[in-house]
């Protein structure tokens, strides 16, 4: 990703909200319905090692792609693959 990206994408971070942390959000979603999950193998905000954890927890069909934590505007063929193959799984 070029350095100019990388500072904007850096700049419009903004802080979690209190709310984000203390607030109970329900039921998860993956205890109903089929998952998928893409563990990006260089991914320095979330360790791959946890991604992996919540993935099996969440019984998701995995993949696993070389790459950072935006790995969706490094890589977003990759993503658009997984997205697609939920989408035919799920229509099965």
């Amino acid at each position: 990703m070029p350095p100019s990206q990388e500072a904007a994408l850096a700049a419009e971070q903004r802080p979690l909200s209190l709310d984000s942390v203390t607030e109970a959000s329900g039921v998860p979603a993956w205890k109903t319905i089929p998952s998928w999950y893409m563990v990006a193998t260089g991914d320095h905000a979330i360790s791959p090692d946890l991604e992996r954890f919540m993935a099996a927890r969440a019984g998701a069909h995995t993949v696993e792609v070389d790459g950072p934590h935006l790995i969706m505007l490094t890589d977003p063929g990759a993503v658009t693959n997984l997205l697609e193959q939920a989408a035919v799984q799920t229509c099965q």
